[in-house]
């Protein structure tokens, strides 16, 4: 006993759209670990430069980052 062609091709066409939902989880997932990761590098590099600007303009400095202009905290 077989299936029919039409029941036999309505399961493959279903199996193909679940693995190919599968396949764009698995990219989404890595691309999401790539951003993530990105995110971490420029938190690090942000660290970095505050630390340097903490240095030179004081624990207390306020930038404008429409300016530039730096104040003391309020």
């Amino acid at each position: 006993m077989k299936v029919s062609e039409k029941e036999l091709e309505t399961i493959r066409g279903l199996q193909n759209e679940v693995m190919t939902m599968k396949e764009k989880l698995v990219n989404a997932e890595l691309q999401k670990h790539s951003i993530l990761k990105g995110i971490e590098r420029l938190k690090e590099h942000f660290a970095k430069h505050e630390k340097e600007l903490v240095k030179k303009y004081g624990a207390n400095a306020v930038i404008n980052l429409e300016t530039g202009e730096v104040s003391e905290k309020k």
